[in-house]
């Protein structure tokens, strides 16, 4: 009966653990999600910043495998280079092993206090601060798990069972890798395993070498999900997650038989032994990183080779299935996944323009014309595919959301046609004319492009999830880019009436850029408009008489 409750005690503050996890990262992705795609898929352009965008995103988000599949997801989209994902990894892996090694530094005090100011928080209104106290509420909840982990392991010191399973893991190393790298990969989480793997250390119950191969085999079954959720998704995606798993498998199985002089060597460290599995696990993921990074380009080939492109496919729609016309629930599902691609077109758009701007690369804008007609095909497609649906036996509900399909497409393809014939022709024109703005001014353009980009995720967000919070965000933001370019446009009258040249010679630029981007953030906002207008918060119009 014991041993019955201790296991149900250890058991139970892992499902804590696990779970405390969830809230941290539904939390942070509530509060800061678009923040945090639009910094992974920005800050990658050079090796330093990618490492330091995966460690910060796995920091926020506790979990490597979340990182990777975002990295994944904008290797598909060509916002990250292939090379670029591999260093991204490295620094999650590193950001998984400092989230550790925080955890295990004795701050489980803090855990009632974290809890209450989340649970206040989390009462707001806004969607960002219940995001920020759901995350706060799961970390309290992982120092809670980690106090609770510890009592439920302190009784198994005297547990004839337990011993006699270490020291049988103990004489076998490689099934103890495999072992610990199966409870990781259960999990789909390896800091839960080292987390567990530190409870078990701090009682005395493992061995330092024993330690460090439990702490490798985390590693390994860590690397494992991202590699299964992307297996039936497209080839750029795979080849991310497949050459993470090859460098960690490669490096544990480095590591393994230098395991019991990694365990001497940190010994002599001043550092507690108690501490042992966080500080293999920062250490290990340190080394890994600074001997993997020279090799991220021949990695990135060896992996391209590997895992050969499959044809590319036409501009035919991917989801339209002619069959499911008589579900139309199913249907709608089909157009709207159909949609999002056409979303992520016009997103690749204009971050091609956005770098054109930035780089004064004409190169560029190349793909732009190929990727509107691509746009202008696939929203025909949409009308034609849901007008089959026709209004008969069509319940209320779904007529309304095909409606809602629908005029999104149409805006994503004004969207294109603005980006093509607008900001496409107005960079082309900076570029050849060998313009340059002044500081100020390309500074606000430089905002209003990274505001343009990131409102489309969000975007993109609201037209599947529909959430009332996200779309009354999204309005508001409508008044803060309406701002933006007002102000930006006197600041730019003003430097014109200083005589400053550099504003003379880009003067129609700056503002044409100004109104097509402004064109473009209010097509975006349409997406929130069906969304309030069902609450009832939407007027017909916004002026107000003068006498009523």
């Amino acid at each position: 009966m014991d041993s019955t409750v201790i296991m149900i005690n250890l058991f139970g503050a892992v499902a804590l653990l696990l779970f405390g996890l969830a809230q941290v990262k539904d939390g942070v992705s509530r509060a800061f999600g678009a923040r945090l795609r639009t910094g992974l898929a920005t800050g990658t352009r050079g090796g330093f910043r990618s490492f330091l965008s995966g460690l910060v995103a796995t920091i926020a988000l506790q979990s490597s495998t979340a990182t990777a599949l975002m990295t994944a997801s904008f290797v598909e989209r060509d916002l990250i280079k292939p090379r670029m994902a591999q260093i991204v990894l490295l620094g999650a892996n590193v950001g998984t092993a400092i989230t550790a090694w925080i955890v295990a530094t004795g701050i489980e005090w803090l855990s009632p206090l974290l809890i209450l100011f989340g649970i206040v928080l989390y009462r707001g209104r806004s969607s960002a601060r219940q995001g920020g106290g759901a995350a706060l509420i799961g970390i309290g909840l992982m120092l809670l798990s980690l106090h609770l982990l510890g009592l439920a392991t302190e009784p198994m010191r005297a547990s004839p069972a337990l011993a006699a399973f270490i020291g049988l893991l103990d004489g076998a190393l490689p099934v103890a890798l495999l072992f610990s790298a199966a409870l990781a990969f259960l999990s789909s989480s390896s800091l839960a395993v080292v987390v567990l793997i530190l409870s078990l250390a701090s009682a005395g119950l493992v061995s330092a070498e024993l330690v460090i191969v439990l702490v490798l085999g985390a590693n390994l079954g860590g690397a494992i999900p991202p590699v299964i959720a992307t297996l039936s998704g497209p080839v750029s995606a795979r080849r991310v997650t497949l050459g993470n798993l090859a460098v960690r498998t490669l490096g544990c199985f480095i590591a393994l038989p230098l395991a019991g002089y990694g365990a001497e060597f940190i010994r002599m460290l001043p550092f507690g032994p108690a501490k042992l599995p966080v500080d293999a696990h920062l250490a290990f993921n340190l080394l890994l990183a600074a001997l993997a990074w020279p090799f991220s380009r021949p990695l990135a080939t060896l992996m391209a080779r590997l895992v050969p492109d499959q044809p590319e496919p036409d501009n035919a729609p991917k989801y339209l299935d002619a069959q499911e016309l008589s579900t139309p629930v199913i249907a709608l599902t089909s157009a709207t996944r159909e949609v999002l691609g056409v979303g992520d077109l016009i997103e690749r758009m204009l971050v091609r323009v956005s770098e054109a701007f930035e780089q004064n690369d004409a190169g560029k804008l190349a793909e732009i014309p190929a990727l509107e007609e691509r746009v202008d095909r696939l929203q025909q497609a949409v009308k034609i595919y849901l007008s089959k649906l026709g209004r008969e036996g069509l319940s209320d509900e779904n007529a309304r959301r095909s409606i809602v399909v629908i005029d999104y497409a149409i805006n994503l393809e004004h969207m294109g046609d603005i980006i093509e014939k607008g900001l496409r022709e107005e960079v082309a024109k900076k570029i050849s004319l060998g313009l340059k703005f002044s500081d100020d001014g390309h500074q606000e353009l430089r905002k209003l492009f990274d505001l343009t980009i990131d409102n489309l995720r969000v975007a993109q967000t609201i037209f599947v999830t529909r959430d009332f919070n996200l779309a009354r965000q999204m309005m508001e933001i409508k008044v803060e880019v309406r701002r933006m370019e007002k102000q930006s446009a006197e600041r730019h009258l003003e430097r014109l009436r200083d005589g400053r040249a550099d504003s003379l010679q880009t003067s129609s630029l700056h503002l044409d850029m100004l109104r097509d981007l402004k064109r473009i953030n209010a097509h975006i906002v349409s997406v929130a408009h069906p969304i309030m207008d069902e609450s009832g918060l939407l007027i017909e119009s916004r002026v107000r008489t003068a006498v009523e």
